[in-house]
């Protein structure tokens, strides 16, 4: 019997730099098609990427998805099942991120960060284990990304601190929960990653930071992610992986 080719859904991918983008690149490096979605992106980025996926050797679709609106993750699916079919790996990597400490908090902040962080990844999970279900296959991935919540505090920025955290206890029940559907549920923290967010000033008081000696680049996270949506990481479920090199935050 010939095995299915693996098809994945990536959230959050809406520039060159992010990590998003370099789990594309990398799991169509190992022949996996890609479906990936993204947020008032620039056209001639989307267009230009798609290229560059598919000149790996594998089809690559995309569509732009709010999730801040409800019935988010139905649309995403209908739009992956419908163009390059019902994915086999999903990869939650979509974030809303404002700086907010206790001042300045508001209900409109929080809710704006549930939205994204939280509502969208809990139920595109659910809604892509119930149609896993259905395909028959075994060979099921989902990778969260987290941001090491439970490493220490971040102050200034509570509300993404509180909803990007609650994704490891989900990924903990969760994984337990559709395991005998032959889908595993990891999460991976990469720390601080030199991502289009970081201007010198923040390089620079980072990098003394890492026991590796360098910034984390968006490549070190999709390496890893890769690893677990892989055939090889099958044996893996239930865990939050803090791959950051070393990072420091005394």
């Amino acid at each position: 019997m010939t095995k299915s080719k693996s098809i994945a859904l990536i959230t959050g991918v809406s520039n060159d730099a992010g990590i998003g983008a370099a789990v594309c690149r990398k799991l169509a490096q190992q022949k996996t098609d890609i479906f990936f979605t993204h947020w008032q992106a620039e056209s001639d980025f989307l267009e230009r990427f798609r290229s560059e996926i598919m000149d790996l050797g594998v089809r690559c679709e995309f569509s732009e998805i709010d999730f801040a609106q409800r019935d988010a993750e139905m649309a995403v699916l209908s739009n992956a099942t419908s163009t390059i079919g019902f994915p086999n790996i999903l990869i939650n990597n979509a974030a809303h991120s404002i700086d907010s400490n206790y001042l300045d908090l508001t209900g409109k902040i929080l809710d704006d960060h549930y939205m994204v962080n939280m509502r969208a990844t809990f139920l595109l999970s659910t809604e892509f284990a119930k149609g896993f279900q259905r395909t028959g296959r075994n060979d099921g991935r989902i990778v969260n990304l987290t941001s090491g919540q439970e490493q220490g505090p971040m102050p200034g920025n509570l509300a993404y601190a509180v909803t990007k955290g609650a994704i490891s206890a989900f990924t903990s029940s969760l994984s337990a929960e559709i395991a005998e559907l032959g889908i595993t549920v990891n999460a991976v923290n990469p720390g601080p990653t030199d991502t289009n967010w970081m201007d010198n000033g923040i390089r620079d008081y980072l990098r003394p930071k890492f026991g590796l000696g360098r910034i984390g680049k968006p490549e070190d996270a999709a390496n890893i992610i890769a690893f677990l949506a892989s055939e090889e990481g099958g044996w893996i479920t239930g865990q939050v992986i803090h791959s950051e090199g070393g990072f420091l935050r005394a």
